[in-house]
């Protein structure tokens, strides 16, 4: 079954947040990641609407989204998107409808 990454976030710097975006997608193919969505027009609905960027990867698997975010490649990465840099949500929800509620 197939998870995703859902990303949210506002850009501060965008010279050095490019930094993390070049080397992101080499680290997602390595663990079968697929970008569906990353950046791009988007219509805020609901909500506060505080973030300007969203993303969505897929995943084969569940254990291959976290396995992906826990490597040493990714958290080397996502280092150019700290302090200040940006501000970032990421959550990894899982495909299907196995929700009950």
């Amino acid at each position: 079954m197939p998870a995703y990454w859902l990303a949210r976030s506002v850009v501060n710097d965008p010279v050095e947040y490019k930094k993390y975006t070049d080397l992101v997608p080499a680290i997602l193919a390595k663990f079968g990641g697929r970008v569906l969505a990353r950046g791009g027009t988007f219509e805020h609905l609901e909500g506060k609407g505080y973030f300007q960027r969203h993303v969505v990867v897929e995943f084969p698997t569940f254990e291959q989204a976290v396995a992906c975010h826990a490597s040493p490649e990714y958290q080397e990465a996502r280092k150019f998107r700290l302090n200040g840099v940006g501000d970032n949500e990421l959550v990894i929800v899982a495909g299907g409808d196995a929700t009950p509620t």
